[in-house]
């Protein structure tokens, strides 16, 4: 292990996740990093669209972006990462490449997990603790922080305090996000409903589009509520398969939006209703009621970590599978009817909760008071 000092920490770099979901997830360790060490100035390197989520996180002084193409991408990143005269790498994601950067750049000190056998890439290597598939992943990045902490001789304060994973959005942002849904015909006065039924990484998250169709139909028809598709480009077809399907009609903003003003529209929403995917813990994060169909996840894991998320779940005995497509019928998504979401939808539109109820949140108060 590396002998660290705080008063030589001035300047750190911390290496961000590679999915949106993920980004979130990382808030609380971010949060903790930045109290952990308030006069250095914290770099967050990470994916171009990242930018559009941290832009105004109020724990970062900087955004390194890291645009991963060609092969010698990662060669070019440590340059820069060498331009930063850094003191201290912290690596979140897993991977040999991300803990290869650090390494070529020279950081003196470089902290994150021993996994894909880059353990003498890191100054500071951990072993992955042995809850990690039985706890939710914000502690798993917490961890990093934890043993930091123990490294610079520090009584580990991370493990005392409940995680923050909030974000915020700007009043100009969400007022152009106002501006945005008036242009699309949004009606003001009606519960505004966002539906992800997209998911890039995992066709077997995904939710019928039938059934995201007749869901959306119910909420329009039944609660007089406006009804957005969202999602990113990628994620186009499978909104438009909904829309085809519809009886009414939705607004449809798939792939018209960047990251950052879905944020800001999320930030506006009165609930919002997804597969498991990265609006799910980016409307959460921002307080926003959200309601998650989960299928072949972990929700222990992987589920919103925030009080105002809850999920919807039927488990067939071979999930969670965590597989990117179903070898079977995929039971674990067509158990689930739209009634179910609908009338669960209702309840969080009309503020109430079903926290330990039969199909209800799993684990929904969070684990927070457990020690890491």
């Amino acid at each position: 292990m590396g002998t660290l000092k705080k008063q030589d920490i001035n300047r750190v770099v911390v290496r961000g996740t590679n999915w949106v979901g993920d980004a979130v997830m990382t808030v609380p360790a971010l949060r903790e990093l930045r109290r952990l060490l308030p006069g250095a100035c914290i770099t967050l390197a990470t994916r171009p669209w990242a930018k559009e989520l941290f832009a105004e996180a109020d724990f970062l002084d900087d955004l390194l972006i890291y645009d991963r193409r060609g092969t010698w991408s990662a060669i070019k990143q440590s340059a820069e990462w060498r331009r930063g005269k850094f003191d201290l790498a912290v690596v979140f994601p897993n991977a040999f490449e991300a803990a290869l950067i650090p390494a070529l750049a020279r950081v003196p000190f470089r902290i994150g997990y021993a996994t894909d056998a880059r353990s003498r890439l890191l100054t500071n290597p951990l072993p992955v603790p042995e809850w990690r598939s039985s706890r939710h992943e914000v502690f798993y990045y917490l961890n990093i922080v934890v043993e930091l902490e123990r490294a610079l001789g520090g009584s580990a304060q991370t493990l005392e305090l409940i995680p923050d994973a909030s974000l915020h959005i700007s009043e100009p942002r969400q007022s152009r996000a106002t501006d945005l849904l008036r242009a699309e015909g949004v009606r003001a006065g009606h519960a505004l409903v966002a539906l992800c039924p997209g998911s890039i990484n995992s066709r077997a998250k995904r939710w019928p589009t039938e059934r995201y169709a007749a869901l959306a139909d119910s909420l329009i028809g039944e609660l007089d509520a406006e009804v957005l598709l969202i999602g990113s480009p990628e994620e186009l077809e499978v909104s438009q398969e909904v829309r085809q399907k519809m009886r009414n009609r939705p607004v449809m903003l798939t792939g018209k939006t960047s990251l950052a003003q879905v944020a800001a529209v999320l930030s506006l929403v009165d609930l919002l209703i997804t597969n498991d995917t990265g609006p799910a813990h980016i409307a959460s994060a921002l307080g926003r009621p959200t309601l998650v169909i989960f299928g072949p996840t972990n929700p222990l894991t992987t589920r919103p970590f925030s009080t105002v998320a809850e999920i919807v779940r039927q488990p067939p005995d071979c999930a969670p599978c965590m597989l990117r497509d179903c070898p079977i019928d995929h039971r674990c998504m067509t158990a689930i009817s739209p009634q179910d979401v609908f009338d669960r939808a209702r309840l969080l539109l009309e503020g109430k909760r079903l926290i330990g109820t039969g199909t209800g949140p799993v684990h929904n108060e969070l684990e927070v008071s457990e020690a890491l």
